[in-house]
């Protein structure tokens, strides 16, 4: 057990049977009335965000999570399959885990996996990855302003906001977070 002064985030709580990840927290200690610990949380399992307050000082149930290095082999069928850094065991992670980050995996990325109790809870990429543009249309020459931006696929199949000077075949460096366009990599 643990009280709302340890709360941080990444800190995963297991409330009413169900686990919840602090994405956010502020500790408040109004002029009049009792400190509290207001909270923004993401239910690990259906991905759905929930802004909580507790009473400071509060016990709280924490679940332990083990953070681990973990290497994307490949995909097998629905499910991905990835080897653990440290002592090469893999690990097979259902599609609805890995949910959104497929957009940004390619074979042999690091990432890290959350796991509680030997259950795979979420996969955490690296803040940004190097993929290549495999179509979009071609821009205008001369065109080196960044007042425009068009649809580019990249070798994952996910759809990217380019500058229209971006042309098939660029190494570009896309953000995971938002999947936003961060610039090109010379090669």
């Amino acid at each position: 057990m643990a009280t709302t002064n340890d709360i941080k985030n990444g800190t995963v709580l297991k409330l009413e049977g169900q686990l919840w990840n602090i994405i956010e927290f502020q500790h408040v200690k109004p002029g009049k009335g009792g400190a509290f610990v207001r909270t923004k949380m993401r239910n690990i399992l259906s991905g759905k965000v929930v802004d909580k307050t507790f009473n400071a000082g509060l016990k709280i149930e924490t679940a332990v999570v083990d953070r681990s290095d973990y290497q994307y082999l490949y995909q097998d069928g629905e499910d991905f399959v990835f080897m653990d850094n440290q002592n090469f065991d893999q690990l097979t992670v259902p599609a609805k885990t890995v949910g959104d980050a497929t957009n940004f995996m390619l074979e042999n990325i690091n990432v890290t996996i959350a796991l509680h109790e030997g259950t795979p809870l979420y996969i955490e990429l690296p803040p940004s990855v190097q993929l290549r543009i495999t179509y979009t249309e071609p821009g205008l020459q001369g065109d080196r302003s960044s007042a425009g931006t068009k649809p580019a696929t990249v070798e994952t199949g996910y759809e990217i906001q380019v500058p229209l000077f971006v042309e098939n075949n660029t190494l570009v460096k896309v953000d995971t977070r938002d999947g936003s366009y961060q610039g090109r990599v010379s090669e």
